[in-house]
């Protein structure tokens, strides 16, 4: 009994340290219970683009944007180039095999370890949620736009 609690406790100090270490780089915080060690994203510069840093990457075509707005948000107006994924199918979505993925949204799968995705919305919420979810798929550089369309199109002026 006695040593499967020091077990338990050396594991949670070394996994404490080891997401300290690697995660805490990107924004990551680790929350800790009695038996289960919890990483957890949380909002941070390395993971948002700004709005010139969008407007790079599309005037060099390298990135993946993905619009989670609803369809009749994203057909009101959209960024160019973004495919619209809503956030509800989001999920399913990413873990479509590449074929499949490639077949509904006619664009190639995004792969998880690209460095070019990046999500946006109308303000930046539910693509914050949306980077939250392809994290917990294994998506390891996934971004997001926080300004979201309202301020892509404050620029364009629209």
């Amino acid at each position: 009994m006695v040593s499967g609690l020091l077990f338990r406790r050396a594991f949670l100090t070394a996994a404490n340290t080891s997401c300290r270490r690697s995660l805490l780089t990107r924004g990551q915080c680790c929350n800790f219970t009695s038996s289960t060690v919890r990483c957890e994203s949380s909002h941070n510069s390395d993971s948002a683009v700004s709005y010139e840093e969008l407007r790079n990457m599309l005037s060099h075509h390298s990135v993946q944007l993905f619009d989670v707005r609803n369809p009749d948000e994203f057909m009101s107006g959209r960024i160019p180039d973004a495919v619209n994924i809503p956030l509800d199918q989001l999920e399913e979505s990413l873990k479509l095999s590449p074929e499949h993925f490639q077949q509904q949204f006619v664009v190639q799968a995004p792969g998880k370890d690209d460095d070019n995705i990046v999500f946006h919305c109308q303000r930046g919420n539910r693509s914050l949620k949306a980077l939250a979810i392809a994290r917990q798929l294994g998506f390891t550089r996934p971004r997001h736009y926080p300004g979201g369309y309202s301020e892509w199109a404050s620029h364009q002026g629209n």
